[in-house]
């Protein structure tokens, strides 16, 4: 992937689309000083370098538990016997391809992962401890941390000011 130069301009379409990416282009156009044409062909711009990487809803899940039940979340750090490149790359491939790793982060020093998972409810996460960590011979140490509440979730790049 080729470096792209940003401009302000670029930093603030990006700023924009990051707290709410449902505006239309003309609204996202009027807050950044620019003609639409000019944003549309920016945003693609910046779009195909892979700077935006998707556009999704931020569900409520204390409003949905209602409906849908609250489910559990759990922060796991995971530590393996052998860290070899092969091992940590086969290891990140199962826990990133299993669709209840909500985040899966490569961590250094301590434990070699930190998993954020959400599940329906312990069975669940049994499951998934099965599938991931029990399964692997290279798994050496799993410690789970259960969220009794989700005090903050801005998933946001900051940029410098």
């Amino acid at each position: 992937m080729e470096q792209i130069e940003l401009d302000p301009t670029d930093i603030k379409l990006l700023e924009c689309l990051q707290s709410d990416a449902s505006l239309s282009n003309q609204a996202l156009a009027e807050r950044v000083h620019v003609s639409p044409p000019t944003c549309l062909r920016r945003v693609k711009r910046l779009r195909d370098a892979g700077l935006i990487e998707c556009e999704i809803a931020v569900l409520n899940a204390d409003r949905l538990g209602a409906a849908l039940g609250h489910g559990l979340t759990a922060l796991v750090e995971i530590s393996l016997d052998r860290q070899g490149a092969e091992e940590l790359e086969a290891f990140e491939a199962r826990a990133v391809g299993d669709d209840a790793v909500q985040q899966c982060y490569r961590v250094s020093p301590g434990p070699d992962f930190m998993l954020v998972v959400h599940v329906a409810d312990m069975p669940g996460y049994l499951a998934l401890a099965q599938r991931l960590f029990t399964s692997d011979a290279n798994v050496r140490n799993v410690k789970a941390f259960f969220s009794v509440k989700r005090a903050k979730f801005k998933p946001k790049v900051l940029f410098a000011q």
